[in-house]
């Protein structure tokens, strides 16, 4: 097996840019949304920065910042 690779850090001596972090994913009750184990939901409450409460039909799930298996639709 290999190991994916680390970013690189950004050296102030570079003649390169810094890279650009892409801004956090935003998302409001009422969305919809769709998540890689829990299939789609709709947003039901947001805790501001913390995290999403999520309704998939059967539960209501927490998901937590930065969200990065949710996705708006």
């Amino acid at each position: 097996m290999t190991k994916p690779s680390a970013p690189k850090r950004f050296l102030p001596t570079s003649p390169f840019k810094a890279p650009v972090a892409p801004p956090p994913k935003q998302f409001a009750v009422g969305d919809q949304v769709t998540h890689d184990v829990h299939g789609l939901g709709r947003v039901v409450g947001i805790e501001v920065g913390v995290a999403a409460v999520v309704d998939f039909g059967s539960t209501q799930e927490r998901i937590l910042s930065p969200y990065a298996k949710m996705s708006k639709l």
